[in-house]
């Protein structure tokens, strides 16, 4: 072989392997800057935009994809500990042209921390409120989706802002009393018991708690390695404090039982989506929405645990997608009559 063309290989073996040790080393090393790189990148291959808005002196964060048009936008809740992101494996299966807007809850991610804040569920409905009106997306009635807590928000927001939306969406909500005590209210009252309640299961400080928390919300088992669930643990860790926090506002007198206080308000038609596996928060809770507002469409999905957003996307797209169909061809109907 000419040295010529020798040489071209091992400079280019080199080139190639600058990257993928530098891979290795992230993967190995700093497994939580690769988390973050990875939902930078899912991000930009969906089209989500990041956006800031402020309040008087207070900052949302938001990701957007889409302007308003014939349809109604779509904002999106996440749930406790969450972020944004999470919603990025809804993302993937919703029309492009759809308006879509996923905002990082109060004190999450990059929306404004504030020691003193009312994190309760009405508190951060309030809030929610002020970044609708921050970005005009009340302009037109708009289609309301949370998850877990962000359920709870959500269908407190629907009944405290009926004029805002028009339709809503319910995964899994919290502030719901249930027949069935879940394993998750079933540890939680052990912790309680032994006064060990800063040991929240949905508050993981070690790769080895993190797993669990990912048993307990997911149904399918799958194999997380080592290096990822560090990572997820170290993302996690600077925020704990607050997380525990937060989550004892929320499971509080004032808050616990919110969504069921106020669901007799709800006047929008109403998609309840739950996993029948859910290990958090029991499916029965499904049973109370539906006995309680009057256009209410409820979808129990087989073998999914509580993360159905993460579980079951494009299911979970597809529902969503069909309700707003249902619901736009039940307008042209009363137009027609």
């Amino acid at each position: 072989m000419d040295l010529d063309v020798l040489n071209m290989f091992v400079i280019a073996g080199g080139t190639l392997a600058i990257p993928i040790l530098a891979f290795v080393a992230s993967f190995l090393l700093w497994p939580s800057a690769l988390i973050r790189i990875y939902y930078w990148y899912w991000r930009r291959a969906l089209g989500m935009q990041v956006r800031y808005v402020n309040y008087d002196d207070y900052q949302f964060c938001y990701s957007y994809r889409g302007r308003p048009g014939y349809r109604p936008s779509i904002l999106m809740l996440h749930g406790f500990s969450a972020h944004k992101d999470m919603w990025l494996s809804i993302v993937k299966f919703l029309p492009k042209n759809l308006h879509l807007v996923c905002v990082d809850m109060p004190g999450h991610e990059g929306t404004t921390r504030l020691a003193l804040d009312d994190y309760s569920i009405s508190g951060q409905a309030k809030r929610i409120h002020q970044f609708v009106e921050c970005i005009n997306l009340n302009k037109r009635p708009f289609h309301l989706v949370g998850t877990s807590m962000g359920g709870n928000v959500a269908g407190v927001y629907a009944a405290q802002y009926p004029e805002d939306i028009c339709s809503l969406t319910l995964i899994c909500p919290a502030g719901l009393p249930s027949t069935t005590d879940s394993k998750f209210i079933k540890q939680l009252r052990e912790l309680q018991e032994s006064e060990r309640i800063d040991r929240i299961p949905l508050v993981p400080s070690t790769p080895e708690e993190m797993a669990d928390m990912l048993k307990l919300c997911s149904y399918v088992s799958f194999k997380v390695p080592q290096q990822i669930l560090q990572g997820l643990v170290d993302v996690r860790i600077p925020h704990n404090d607050f997380y525990r926090k937060l989550f004892l506002e929320i499971v509080s007198e004032k808050s616990r039982h919110s969504l069921h206080e106020n669901m007799s308000k709800i006047k929008v038609p109403t998609q309840v989506i739950w996993g029948r596996q859910d290990q958090v928060l029991d499916v029965s809770g499904a049973n109370v929405l539906s006995s309680a507002i009057q256009d209410c469409h409820v979808y129990i999905l087989e073998n999914c645990g509580h993360s159905v957003v993460l579980e079951r996307p494009r299911k979970t797209a597809n529902l969503i997608l069909e309700f707003l169909a249902l619901l736009h061809s039940t307008d042209n109907n009363k137009k027609q009559a």
